[in-house]
């Protein structure tokens, strides 16, 4: 049995992907576009979707700014929404400074200023993980659950 075209999920993906330079400045911008976007797609500002995705955006960016960085090379942000899912991609050019896979992030030593933002990932994303880049570097992709 076929089923009815009322019954079926819809198919549509929104596709947004931008360039940033390999600053703090641009990862800030990141994430303001980010948020803008998905405004811009029915999620809005300030909403729990929104909110989970501006942060992890600034981890991911400010880790591409911080430990992808190549100078004269940009970071890539994409996101892509579909009926059930927002998918976050970062990818910076370094390939060599891979981050550990989900399950596999230690936890910063007492009074360290940093280290703490793929543990964020992973306690606000639904799935995520490290992929190599199809020319060169690094893509660390979170992907959030959205109410249905």
């Amino acid at each position: 049995m076929t089923p009815s075209p009322a019954s079926q999920i819809p198919v549509t993906v929104r596709v947004f992907t931008q360039r940033f330079s390999s600053t703090p400045r641009g990862a800030r911008l990141a994430r303001h576009l980010a948020v803008h976007r998905l405004d811009a797609w029915g999620i809005p500002y300030d909403s729990d979707a929104s909110d989970i995705a501006a942060l992890l955006v600034a981890e991911l960016a400010a880790n591409a700014v911080t430990h992808g960085r190549v100078p004269g090379r940009d970071f890539e942000v994409r996101l892509s929404l579909d009926a059930y899912t927002l998918r976050i991609d970062v990818s910076d050019p370094r390939g060599e400074r891979r981050p550990a896979g989900p399950g596999a992030i230690a936890a910063p030593v007492p009074g360290a200023d940093s280290g703490r933002g793929l543990l964020l990932v992973e306690a606000l994303a639904d799935r995520w993980d490290v992929f190599d880049r199809r020319s060169v570097g690094k893509t660390v992709r979170a992907e959030l659950d959205l109410p249905r």
